[in-house]
This record gives C-alpha cells, structure tokens and sequence, in this order.
C-alpha cells in the first residue's frame, strides 16, 4: 500500500532552497517525482533527492537570472522575507492579494 503524502508547501507560496541561493513562488506541485529518469540521475548520488516526496515547479530566480525550477521537499524551506518574486511570468500565473501574497489567476489550478 502506497502512503499519500501531503504537500507541505502550496501554490502561490514563496519558498527557498535549502542548499542553493535561489527563491522561487510555487506554481504546480507533484505529489510524487514526476520528471525524466535523466533528469533525476544528472544529481550527484549523495545529494540525490528520494523520489517518494513531493516534488515543486517553482518560478525561480537568483541574483542573476530567473528560470523555472524543479525541487524536491526536502530542499525548501519557507521563505519570509517579505521580498516579492520578480520572476516575468508571475503576472501571468498570479495575482498579489492585499497582504502581498499570490494566489493563482486562474482558481482552478491546483
């Protein structure tokens, strides 16, 4: 029997990684690996991510680009600060709310 796991992040949530300096806002989650077998064997063995988690597509960015990401669960933790992703395709997947949080444009995404 294959236990559900519950995402512990959510669409719309901006988000960090753990390891890497890159942020990113969620905007589809995977509730288990869903990715290319070369994808996921092109991660150095000892940093490899189980495929049993959850997995995220983040709008990401860095001090120098932005791009999108895919990241394992175990590599995010929350981000606070408070900065706002300047990432160019937010404003097509997101709106901002009042307290300057995203939430999709389309609802129906999940």
């Amino acid at each position: 029997m294959i236990k559900a796991r519950t995402a512990k992040f959510q669409i719309g949530q901006i988000v960090r990684h753990r390891v890497f300096s890159f942020r990113g806002v969620i905007f589809d989650i995977d509730p288990e690996f869903n990715n290319t077998e070369e994808w996921w064997l092109s991660i150095p063995e000892e940093v490899r991510p189980d495929k049993d988690q959850p997995f995220y597509h983040l709008l990401a960015e860095n001090s120098e680009s932005e791009y999108v990401a895919y990241v394992s669960e175990q590599n995010l933790l929350p981000d606070d600060s408070g900065e706002p992703i300047r990432h160019s395709q937010v404003a097509e997947i997101f709106v901002k709310d009042k307290s300057g949080g995203y939430r999709p444009r389309n609802p129906s995404l999940n």
